[in-house]
């Protein structure tokens, strides 16, 4: 098996025979042929600014993975008894990638645990809080508040670096699936761009409804389409916001919404077992979509691309343009 992962001005990633191989050192808005897959590197962004990466559905305490309840003919995995949960291996896989790329932060939005359970939350701090100390940012999901438990309940959390100010929303509400945005959370976003020097990129755990739609529907898999709509207006108005980056759907997919990427990123736990990188540079941001490279974590994203009898695999995966994508900011 030969798959492009993802490309970057400078850079390529591909999974080639079961390894993950990363070039850099090419030369941008060129075509090249490497291990028999063809690609284009991204065009020029102009000179680097930082580093930053995000990661989401991390899922410490889960045994179980791909059970859907009421649909038994689906094969649910796990591993051997006695063996390492598959939590501990990805993201120790995925941590000890991120740390390679020196990011100035690590920004991890949401579903920190299968069940909210402290013991849970305390090891995910334990493992991500002891390889990025302070550069480590983070927010609940769905999975951490099923119950009305309250850690990492932060509203809102900026962080300020150099090229880019992050805006983390904290979208998942005691008791639900679906996620929500209040009053308070747009009106500081609101004042937060409006008074931004440079590009603001903000995150969440769940991904926005499409007020474009016809059909108004709730669901469990975005924001409300009320509380959508009105942050995607408070995105629109603000020329200084670049982006939206989510998680919760385990997928890669990046959505235009009058011109605004609104991105959602594939989950750690399982198949592509990934993260996300991004290039801030002078004149745009580049994402850059990664498979965690250990040997133990690919086999055990290999064994899980085939959930949902093979359909979960290209719907994680996503297209190249969903992993791999320039944000213009100038």
């Amino acid at each position: 098996m030969r798959e492009l992962v993802s490309v970057s001005p400078a850079g390529v990633e591909l999974f080639v025979d079961g390894r993950v191989v990363r070039v850099e050192g090419l030369a941008p808005a060129h075509d090249y042929e490497l291990a028999g897959v063809s690609f284009t590197t991204m065009p020029d962004l102009g000179p680097l600014r930082c580093v930053f990466a995000t990661a989401n559905d991390v899922h410490f305490g889960e045994t179980v993975c791909g059970h859907v309840a009421g649909a038994d003919e689906l094969d649910a995995f796990r591993v051997p008894e006695g063996a390492t949960p598959y939590p501990e291996v990805m993201n120790a896989a995925v941590v000890a990638d991120i740390a390679t790329c020196d990011p100035a932060a690590v920004v991890v939005k949401g579903d920190l645990t299968d069940d909210g359970v402290d013991t849970d939350y305390a090891r995910f701090l334990e493992v991500w809080g002891s390889a990025f100390g302070d550069r480590l940012v983070h927010v609940r999901g769905n999975h951490d508040c099923y119950r009305g438990q309250q850690f990492a309940a932060w509203r809102t959390q900026a962080r300020v670096l150099d090229g880019v100010t992050l805006a983390l929303l904290d979208t998942s509400r005691e008791h639900q699936i679906g996620g929500s945005v209040g009053d308070d959370q747009l009106e500081w976003l609101d004042e937060l761009a409006a008074n931004a020097h440079q590009p603001v990129v903000v995150l969440g755990h769940h991904p926005v409804w499409d007020p474009g739609r016809e059909q108004r529907t709730d669901g469990t898999q975005w924001i409300t389409p009320e509380d959508s709509a009105r942050l995607v207006e408070v995105v629109s108005r603000h020329a200084s916001i670049s982006c939206y980056l989510a998680g919760h759907t385990h997928r890669n997919r990046c959505h235009r919404i009058g011109g605004v990427p609104f991105v959602e990123v594939a989950c750690v736990k399982d198949f592509p077992g990934g993260w996300a990188e991004y290039r801030v540079h002078e004149r745009g941001i580049a994402q850059v979509f990664h498979r965690a490279a250990a040997p133990a974590a690919i086999e055990w994203a290999e064994v899980t691309r085939e959930m949902f009898s093979g359909y979960y695999g290209p719907y994680a995966m996503g297209s190249l343009e969903d992993r791999s994508f320039a944000v213009a900011t100038s």
